[in-house]
């Protein structure tokens, strides 16, 4: 098992403030290294309900807590433009005093590629949302380097004498965690990332194993190694970040032996996480419980993970 496993939390940003902030300090309270939120601009089921801006729900985040890590999971170029993303995360991680971790992933279809679409305009395919995002990383990349004058003309994106002072409270800028199981996304992981993130093999959810999304996993990670050699970067550089929810472990649908049912035991849940342990992740983020939703949880259970379950690991 790794030396530390650490352990964080999703909280969608789905509550008014008066009740959100109240989460978030609760958060910090049982001692999860980081709460991250989806930055969406809506988001499957919860479409009609309250939804909010991740940015400005992580800077009110940031002045209830002091001591627990913040970021998102994930950002994407879907609605996103590095330069105006990089002003608002610089803001961000003043605000927060270096405790940020910006989340970034491709992105895919649903409401962010299709809700500011013209006319007969079609989503990005695929490949372009790849080409956008080796790219955006890029230029997100030197835009918080340099914060004095960053200047790049892309086949997407374009910064004139970018200005970003003072930079990022942290140097030479926050950590970027790649979200990506893809050859491109995992080459700009190790190029890139201080943090690799999966949610697992998605076409695993509903027709698989807790056993072959294990598997799965530890395939995606030797890829990420061979991308690492490729890129000249030692492997155990990046940090390794599971976001659950996603592999048939937490598929209410499916039966109790193709599951592990992670959150309804302390037990259950460090068995699981021991598994991913022992392939080299260093961080399992969990959600944060949403009744009557696929994250519904018993909050007393999920506490109690929270405050023990990295002790068990250790």
């Amino acid at each position: 098992m790794v030396e530390v496993m650490r352990l964080s939390t999703v909280i969608l940003p789905i509550h008014r403030w008066a009740e959100g902030q109240k989460i978030w300090r609760r958060a910090e309270d049982l001692g999860f290294h980081a709460a991250y939120t989806y930055d969406h601009l809506s988001w499957r089921s919860f479409r009609d309900g309250p939804w909010f801006g991740a940015v400005p729900t992580l800077t009110a985040a940031a002045t209830v807590t002091r001591r627990m890590r913040l970021g998102t999971l994930v950002t994407s170029p879907n609605f996103r433009h590095p330069v105006t993303l990089a002003k608002e995360l610089i803001t961000l991680d003043d605000i927060a005093e270096g405790r940020v971790t910006l989340g970034i992933g491709a992105g895919g279809n649903g409401f962010d590629a299709t809700t500011l679409l013209k006319g007969d305009e079609e989503a990005w395919t695929p490949r372009e949302r790849a080409d956008r995002f080796g790219e955006f990383v890029h230029l997100l990349d030197k835009l918080l380097r340099e914060p004095a004058d960053a200047t790049h003309e892309g086949r997407f994106y374009s910064a004139r004498e970018a200005r970003n002072l003072p930079g990022c409270a942290q140097r030479p800028r926050l950590p970027f965690a790649v979200a990506a199981t893809g050859p491109r996304g995992l080459a700009l992981a190790a190029r890139y990332g201080q943090a690799w993130v999966t949610t697992g093999d998605p076409k695993l959810f509903e027709a698989g194993t807790s056993e072959q999304s294990a598997e799965a996993v530890a395939g995606q990670l030797t890829r990420l190694d061979k991308a690492c050699a490729e890129a000249g970067r030692n492997p155990s550089e990046l940090d390794r970040i599971l976001l659950t929810g996603f592999t048939p472990d937490f598929n209410p649908a499916l039966p109790a032996s193709r599951r592990g049912r992670p959150l309804d035991s302390l037990e259950a849940f460090v068995d699981f996480a021991g598994r991913y342990a022992e392939l080299g992740f260093t961080e399992i983020v969990v959600h944060w419980p949403i009744d009557d939703s696929v994250f519904a949880a018993d909050q007393a259970v999920f506490e109690r993970i929270a405050t023990e379950a990295v002790s068990r690991l250790g």
